[in-house]
């Protein structure tokens, strides 16, 4: 079977990368190239910020309306497509069709729907004074671009376009080179739906060649990246001198902090999902699990039980909880820090390599659910993000012990609480260092709520109103009477 070729969506076309290179993309399930995706550069960039310019001021002064009428259209389309959508999403990125079917696409519609509306209602403020008035205006900022991961890629992809889009914006999206295809099934779906042409354009390419091309744009007026804290770094170095607006939504190390007063059934069910959805491959994955000492040695014998029960397996299989990861690059990394935890001292309870998986699937890459303990908190296992089915346990005694240890790394995305004590909940809450806290529960998001983590996990917020202030520009105006 020939290998398709995708192509970029400039100017409300599917055209080839002006250099004629391609990139291959891989099938995590079977190690097999099964695509090629473009090769762009600084010349494809170019012709795709022309075409946003070009489409700028009639996006942008067209009225909210007429935007959210296509934004919605889009949508329809989305919903219309999902299970194409989902076998799609779960060839390319490795994760269970159960899963992407469950969460991935239909959170996609639901986040252009979202920020459509939203953009509907907002309104501007006005300040009387004795003699004058102030009111206050938001405007587009003009071209951005929305560079987003490999880990949930078209859910996280339009979380980022639909409100550049609805805010007036024209946007050029990078999603990762790693898992285009849902992206290009998505350029399909905006010419059907009438988008106009130049408003959104996606670039495939890699980051160091058609990122850095993005980031050097003079043209564009801001950055919205998601993916790892050092490439963030390396964003931040090259686009904050140029005084563009930044939004960093970065990695995780979390915290889940089990008090022995919790409810344990729903304790245990919640946080074996929270340590492996999507093969652990989610920045809010709980990867340090922190256990008052007299639950500790009955959570860590029932936990481990229960992951051994994981099944993992072929992402097309209904019963398969866990897929396959999503790169052989990131496959030999986590087996790396797997090594590296033993090395630390680490008891490997259960997992601690690769899992086995027959027939189509024999050369894929896939990770068997892996428990760790007897490690300290400052060693390099419980300090850097692995992004993979790869948890640690740990023990505490004291409340203020649990917050020591949940705040002692260079992360703060999000950390989660189990405890019936509701002043305890609160306090600790209010104590750690991170920008979502979840009690008794997890991955439960309200997309009104303002997301994003603190120090090396994320610079702004995205989110709600927080997203829509940060894709446009605000202008006082005073009216003297």
């Amino acid at each position: 079977m020939p290998v398709k070729q995708i192509q970029n969506y400039i100017g409300g076309q599917l055209v080839d990368p002006q250099s004629g290179n391609w990139l291959p993309n891989f099938e995590p399930a079977t190690g097999e190239i099964y695509s090629e995706v473009p090769d762009s550069n600084a010349q494809d960039i170019t012709h795709a910020v022309d075409a946003a310019q070009s489409a700028m001021a009639a996006w942008s002064q067209c009225g909210i309306d007429q935007r959210a009428e296509i934004l919605h259209r889009v949508a329809d389309l989305i919903d219309q497509n999902r299970e194409e959508l989902v076998a799609i999403e779960s060839r390319d990125n490795g994760k269970t069709e159960t899963l992407a079917r469950m969460i991935d696409i239909p959170r996609c519609s639901k986040n252009i729907r979202f920020f459509a509306n939203l953009a509907m209602g907002l309104a501007s403020e006005s300040h009387s004074m004795p003699d004058a008035i102030n009111y206050t205006l938001r405007r587009p900022l003009g071209i951005v671009t929305c560079i987003s991961p490999w880990n949930l890629p078209l859910y996280l992809f339009t979380w980022k376009i639909a409100p550049a889009l609805a805010a007036g914006n024209c946007v050029i999206g990078k999603p990762s080179e790693v898992t285009p295809m849902s992206a290009h099934r998505l350029s399909e779906l905006c010419i059907e739906a009438g988008l106009p042409e130049g408003v959104l354009n996606i670039v495939h390419g890699s980051g160091a060649v058609t990122g850095d091309a993005l980031l050097n744009e003079p043209r564009i007026s801001a950055v919205s990246f998601t993916g790892s804290t050092q490439t963030g770094k390396h964003i931040a170095s090259v686009v904050s001198p140029q005084f563009k607006k930044l939004s960093l939504e970065l990695g995780g190390k979390n915290p889940n902090l089990i008090f022995a007063d919790c409810n344990y059934e729903a304790m245990m069910e919640t946080t074996l999902r929270s340590s492996f959805a999507n093969q652990g491959q989610i920045c809010l994955c709980g990867s340090r699990i922190l256990i008052e000492r007299s639950l500790y040695p009955k959570f860590r014998d029932e936990f481990v039980q229960r992951a051994q029960q994981v099944k993992v397996g072929d992402p097309q299989d209904t019963d398969s909880i866990l897929g396959a990861v999503v790169s052989q690059p990131h496959y030999d990394k986590i087996l790396k820090c797997i090594e590296l935890a033993k090395n630390e001292g680490g008891k490997i309870l259960c997992g601690g390599g690769p899992a086995r998986v027959d027939g189509r699937c024999a050369n894929g890459w896939f990770i068997q659910p892996t428990v760790i303990e007897g490690l300290p908190n400052d060693c390099q296992t419980n300090q850097q993000e692995i992004f993979g089915p790869v948890v640690t346990l740990q023990p505490f005694d004291t409340d203020d012990e649990a917050l020591q240890l949940a705040n002692d790394t260079a992360y703060g995305l999000s950390a989660t609480i189990w405890t019936q004590d509701v002043s305890r909940a609160n306090t600790m809450a209010d104590r750690l260092n991170c920008g979502v806290v979840w009690v008794n529960c997890w991955l439960i998001r309200d997309l009104r709520t303002p997301f994003g983590g603190y120090k090396q996990s994320g610079v702004g917020r995205e989110g709600g109103l927080e997203a829509m202030r940060f894709f446009t520009e605000t202008k006082n105006v005073c009216i003297k009477y």
